[in-house]
């Protein structure tokens, strides 16, 4: 096998690994700091159920740790096993869910237990929402630069509005948790965004690699370096496709985490060499190594959520 070409896939598969381990560090920190924040709310609410979806459960106890009930088939048995444990910290939860799905959740658990209507999407309705008649809206002039610098300064700052009873508690809990799942999309697209800078200078080598190729989804690392995806989403009528291009619309399906990883285990399941074993050194050249654990047929890749991320 060509050296140069398992050195370009090393660095390759060593970036992708890198860019992951960075996100899962800034999802704990953001995570964590919205738990700080929101911890005497927490309790005072009692805990929260976020997410009942059998299997799939979550909740946050009143000190802030979170109980987590897994599915899994047991491999001797055959059978479906649930598991339900305590998950103590941000960075341990950070390993099981998207932080934007967390935040998703938390602003769904705090509506409903305020008694919220659903949150307006599209224009119109904020507008209605808030009051603002069509008439009332105007365009920006040539100061719109240090309008738009202003308004980038405010966005980044928190409002946290004051509560004293659950009800209020719930509201602002509501309003943060939407923040900081906007927040969270817009950091996982920055990222993506900052591989593609990154690996630009290998794929023009590597080619397209494939990472995820299914009957309902395909995503590819492309020749310019830059991720692209088709999926069949549940609600598409007539098995219409989309396509995926763009860092933003790329985060609304796949959590970085996965991609970063999946693309990590691609490039060992093709190249053994370019990956360390378990003892941490690495595999010969032709790929042989009596102590490795072979994987099974595409490790690691799953598939996308039947519907788009929050």
């Amino acid at each position: 096998m060509d050296v140069s070409r398992n050195s370009m896939l090393g660095e390759l598969a060593g970036d992708a690994a890198s860019e992951r381990n960075d996100f899962v560090v800034q999802a704990t920190e953001q995570l964590a700091r919205f738990l700080d924040r929101n911890r005497d709310r927490i309790s005072q609410l009692g805990g929260l159920t976020l997410i009942d979806d059998d299997p799939d459960y979550l909740s946050i106890a009143p000190d802030c740790s979170f109980r987590v009930r897994s599915r899994f088939e047991d491999p001797d048995t055959g059978e479906w096993v649930s598991e339900t444990e305590i998950v103590e910290t941000a960075s341990e939860l950070v390993e099981l869910y998207n932080t934007a799905e967390v935040f998703a959740a938390f602003a769904e658990a705090s509506r409903e237990a305020a008694g919220m209507g659903e949150e307006p999407t599209a224009t119109d309705e904020l507008l209605a929402t808030a009051g603002i008649s069509p008439e009332e809206t105007f365009g920006l002039n040539e100061d719109a630069a240090y309008i738009g610098a202003a308004d980038e300064w405010a966005a980044g700052q928190p409002v946290v509005a004051e509560a004293d009873d659950d009800e209020s508690a719930a509201a602002a809990m509501y309003n943060l948790a939407l923040d900081f799942q906007e927040r969270s999309q817009a950091n996982e697209a920055r990222i993506i965004g900052q591989f593609e800078d990154a690996v630009a200078r290998l794929s023009g080598t590597l080619g397209d690699l494939i990472i995820v190729d299914d009957e309902d989804e395909r995503l590819v690392l492309g020749v310019t370096g830059r991720l692209r995806a088709e999926v069949l989403p549940e609600e598409a009528e007539n098995g219409e496709w989309r396509s995926l291009t763009e860092p933003e619309d790329i985060v609304e399906f796949y959590d970085p985490t996965d991609i970063f990883g999946d693309l990590a285990d691609a490039l060992a399941e093709a190249f053994p060499s370019v990956a360390p074993d378990i003892e941490g050194e690495p595999i010969d050249e032709d790929g042989e190594d009596d102590d490795e654990v072979q994987p099974e047929a595409d490790p690691g890749m799953a598939a996308p959520e039947d519907e788009p991320r929050p």
